[in-house]
C-alpha cells in the first residue's frame, strides 16, 4: 500500500483501528542519507475530535544507517511504541495520513547513528589510527595535500606561527 486514506464519512465516533504497513517508497530519502529498507508497519487508532483527527499508537520501519564512528552500514529499526499525531481536517472528507507516519518516525531518526545500535549490534569503534591523540606523525594516514586554491587555513596557521614564535 502507497496511503493510509481514512474515509471519515465512515469513521465511526469512538474511532477505528488501522493496521498495516505502508510501502518502504514513502520516505524518498536523498541518496547520501539513511535509506528505509522495508515497509512501515503500523497500528494506529484512528478518532475524530471537532476539527482534527487523531491519530495514535505505534510505528516502525527499518533503515540502512551509517555508522558515525566507524563508516560501516548497519540496519537499526526506528520503532515508536506510542505517538498522538493530530490532523488538520478541513473541509475535506477523505484524509491522507500517510505523511503524518512517515514525518512521526522521520523524527526519531537517530542524531548520531552508531553501529552498535544496530537490529544486529556491531562492535563499534574508531580505527586508532584516526585518533590524534597519542599518535605518532608517521601512523600510516596520510595528510591530503592542499591544492593551493583553498584559502581557508592560513589564518588558522599564520596563528600557529605566532604562537611558536613566543
Amino acid at each position: 500500500m502507497k496511503q493510509l486514506l481514512i474515509d471519515l464519512s465512515t469513521l465511526p465516533e469512538e474511532g477505528q483501528n488501522f493496521a498495516g504497513e505502508l510501502s518502504a517508497e514513502i520516505f524518498d530519502l536523498p541518496a547520501h542519507d539513511a535509506q528505509a529498507v522495508g515497509p512501515l508497519l503500523y497500528d494506529i487508532q484512528a478518532q475524530r475530535f471537532g476539527s482534527e483527527l487523531l491519530l495514535s499508537g505505534k510505528l516502525s520501519a527499518p533503515f540502512e544507517f551509517t555508522c558515525v564512528r566507524t563508516l560501516h552500514p548497519f540496519v537499526q529499526t526506528i520503532s515508536v511504541d506510542y505517538t498522538d499525531m493530530a490532523i488538520e481536517i478541513g473541509n475535506e472528507s477523505v484524509i491522507d495520513a500517510t505523511e503524518t507516519l512517515r514525518e512521526e518516525v522521520l523524527i526519531h531518526f537517530p542524531n548520531d547513528p552508531k553501529c552498535d545500535d544496530a537490529d544486529e549490534p556491531m562492535h563499534c569503534e574508531i580505527d586508532p589510527r584516526y585518533l590524534a591523540v597519542d599518535n605518532d606523525a608517521g601512523g600510516g594516514v596520510e595528510t591530503p595535500p592542499r591544492d593551493g586554491k583553498d584559502d581557508r587555513w592560513s589564518a588558522l596557521d599564520a596563528l600557529d606561527q605566532l604562537d611558536s614564535e613566543r
